[in-house]
């Protein structure tokens, strides 16, 4: 089974995540199928970039997102967006509408200190 979930990146306490198509059994650093976008949880909000199209295929064939991710998703609102592509709603709308609520999302580039975070 094919699971979308993180796979770490970056130093120590400094840690940036990359969103992979991966098999459910290989390790969390280890083989992958595809890149699916970047999630930096130290920026005020976090920066989350998706290929939203690339997403709604693999979930179309049946991955499953870990929890961890399906919280990322449904906090973006990505999982609202799939359940409409589901029922027919254009791919291109929908990636609009994604691609307009990044924009207006203003994250601060500056990464918070690990040391300090709330």
């Amino acid at each position: 089974m094919v699971r979308i979930r993180l796979r770490r990146n970056g130093l120590k306490k400094q840690s940036t995540y990359r969103i992979i198509a991966a098999d459910k059994e290989s390790p969390r650093n280890g083989k992958f199928l595809e890149i699916l976008g970047n999630y930096n949880p130290r920026t005020e909000p976090f920066t989350f970039d998706v290929k939203e199209d690339r997403i709604y295929d693999w979930i179309s064939k049946g991955a499953q997102p870990s929890d961890s991710v399906a919280k990322l998703f449904k906090s973006v609102g990505l999982l609202d967006r799939f359940e409409r592509y589901k029922k027919g709603e254009s791919l291109e709308t929908l990636l609009a509408e994604a691609n307009a609520y990044y924009a207006q999302r203003t994250v601060n580039p500056r990464t918070r200190d690990a040391a300090h975070k709330s």
